[in-house]
């Protein structure tokens, strides 16, 4: 018989905070988020194959996004025949779907990237392909986005890690989300997030180290056309981050976050991945 989709789905195994020797527990939000967020069973965090997140009600899209990342059984799989779909388990009115990408200069962009997801047993690995083009794991972005020498160090940056350190087993933690706030450009009855961010976390000698980054893009190319290098990449801090998103990271990851960025001026973005301070 076959399985109801919205049953398997629950079913699912989503980011696990025992992945890497250190617990890395999922974020928590402030309590004006905290109220805002989607409960599917009773529980704000929404699992999916190997990613997890926490969806906005108010604004449709992911709060924050979680996954896993196993290098060492990690498949190339095709994204042939496989097409962007809301989920099943949560109303549709709840989730930003094809109204909001139909004929216009906007991507459906990976929150989680497939890339990450696809490892494991076949079906396993085949599963995590599809559900990484859920529309709760796609948020908007510009055309021009992963063409812009900045934004493409962001789609780079978990290649640039494993280019770059030598990490314990091939396994690394991400979280990542848009930064949402209340001035965000309305937009056939949504608002674009105009900032996105992500912490990626892995361990050396089984010690946990933690590295934040900042994504500030450009939306005005909706009215005006821009140049593509508004998009700018950061290294920041985790604390940084919680600043901006109203959500909190456990003390696990705040001690792992030992980079010591100048505060004192003006930072300059990332040029190339070399750039990075891992």
């Amino acid at each position: 018989m076959k399985q109801d989709p919205a049953t398997t789905a629950s079913k699912r195994m989503g980011s696990h905070p025992h992945f890497l020797t250190t617990i890395i527990d999922l974020p928590t939000p402030a309590t004006e988020i905290a109220e805002d967020l989607l409960q599917l069973d009773g529980s704000p965090v929404i699992d999916y194959t190997h990613f997890s997140l926490a969806l906005s009600r108010s604004r449709k899209f992911a709060r924050w996004v979680g996954w896993n990342i196993d290098g060492a059984h990690m498949q190339l799989l095709p994204r042939t025949g496989i097409n962007f779909t809301t989920d099943p388990r949560i109303p549709a009115e709840d989730q930003a779907g094809n109204d909001l990408y139909a004929n216009n200069r906007l991507d459906r962009g990976h929150l989680a990237r497939r890339a990450d997801l696809t490892w494991g047993p076949d079906t396993e690995a085949a599963q995590a392909n599809k559900d990484s083009f859920t529309f709760t794991n796609i948020t908007p972005q510009m055309e021009d986005f992963n063409q812009s020498r900045q934004a493409g160090i962001w789609g780079r940056l978990e290649n640039a890690l494993y280019e770059d350190v030598e990490i314990d087993d091939l396994r690394a933690s991400v979280f990542a989300g848009p930064v949402l706030r209340d001035e965000d450009q309305r937009y056939r009855g949504y608002q674009l997030p105009s900032e996105y961010w992500k912490i990626i976390l892995f361990e050396q000698d089984g010690l946990l180290t933690a590295r934040a980054f900042l994504l500030t893009q450009n939306l005005d190319q909706l009215q005006v056309l821009m140049a593509l290098d508004e998009f700018r990449v950061y290294q920041v801090t985790v604390t940084e981050v919680e600043e901006r998103t109203g959500l909190v990271f456990p003390g696990s990851v705040h001690d792992a976050d030992d980079l010591v960025l100048n505060q004192s001026g003006a930072r300059s973005p990332i040029g190339e991945t070399s750039e990075i301070a891992w």
